[in-house]
């Protein structure tokens, strides 16, 4: 367990709100913000420039080895960005007749299929909040095949939200963010399709990153919320009444920057958490080499530091 905090930098954004971070294959990192755009940052300079303008709101991120950026969007669904010719394609919009409006994250895996979360069925991302206070499960994982093929792989979920493939290839893990746990879902095997609790966590996971050292990196949003959890426990009928109350008197995020790692079988082996107020719910997280990379649902900035040792 990590014992000592290391310290960081904050790489100005020309906009608000990167919701994930993450880097491509060769060392760019790529967010997405608040108004839609999507930027490349250059890991030494910080030179920012735009990428692409999805027109929505750009959520978690994928970068892929042929020169792909997947893009979650809420409400436009599952997106695929051509770096290269800058075209932007909508890859996934509905499952039959209904809408996929809170896309939240999404994996690339071998032979052409993606994997990826609906955080919410009955909101998008501008009331994700109401979707926590109800605390109603309707969070799914779908499979999209090379083919366009999709499959639903798991519902029923508070609130899906980061993914990531484990080495193997064999399972998902998959972070339930109202739930504060990880999850993770059988692909191959006996257990196909079957899914575990593998971690329970000390705060609201929402992106994930993995690392080629098979550690699972979590975005902790926030602390656990004591007037939350007594909202969860009411009827739903006065959940929706609280959802509908002025955000001012609606549970509050914790003002911390939080991030920690799990090996594949569920054990922490980092855990960071700054309480100096200067960056705050960290909602996306990458790692390249020593580097890792935060981005935060309500900054101006991506976090930046370097791993000890």
């Amino acid at each position: 367990m990590t014992a000592s905090l290391p310290a960081y930098a904050l790489i100005p954004l020309p906009g608000e709100g990167p919701e994930d971070v993450v880097a491509g294959p060769e060392g760019v990192i790529y967010t997405g913000l608040l108004d839609g755009r999507v930027v490349a940052v250059a890991p030494e300079d910080g030179a920012v420039r735009e990428v692409a303008n999805t027109g929505g709101r750009p959520l978690g991120l994928e970068a892929t080895a042929d020169g792909r950026l997947l893009i979650c969007d809420s409400p436009k669904g599952l997106l695929e960005l051509n770096l290269k010719t800058g075209a932007l394609t909508p890859l996934v919009t509905h499952e039959g007749g209904e809408r996929l409006i809170f896309c939240s994250n999404v994996v690339a895996a071998s032979g052409g299929d993606l994997f990826f979360t609906v955080s919410s069925m009955r909101y998008d991302v501008r009331e994700w909040k109401k979707d926590i206070v109800e605390n109603v499960p309707t969070g799914r994982v779908y499979r999209r095949a090379a083919d366009g093929a999709l499959t639903r792989v798991m519902d029923g979920l508070r609130f899906a939200n980061g993914l990531v493939r484990t080495r193997d290839g064999k399972s998902l893990i998959v972070a339930e963010t109202a739930g504060r746990r990880l999850l993770r879902l059988w692909l191959a095997g006996d257990r196909v399709g079957t899914s575990e609790v593998i971690a329970e966590l000390p705060g609201f996971p929402d992106n994930l990153g993995a690392d080629d050292g098979g550690m699972v990196w979590v975005a902790l949003a926030s602390e656990p919320n004591p007037a939350l959890e007594r909202l969860h426990k009411l009827p739903l009928f006065l959940r929706r009444l609280a959802a509908r109350l002025p955000e001012s008197v609606l549970p509050k995020t914790s003002r911390v920057a939080w991030i920690a790692a799990y090996d594949e079988r569920g054990a922490c082996v980092h855990d960071f958490k700054w309480t100096d107020g200067r960056y705050a719910m960290v909602t996306g997280v990458c790692r390249a080499g020593r580097r890792m990379w935060c981005a935060g649902l309500q900054e101006r900035a991506l976090m930046r530091f370097d791993l000890p040792g």
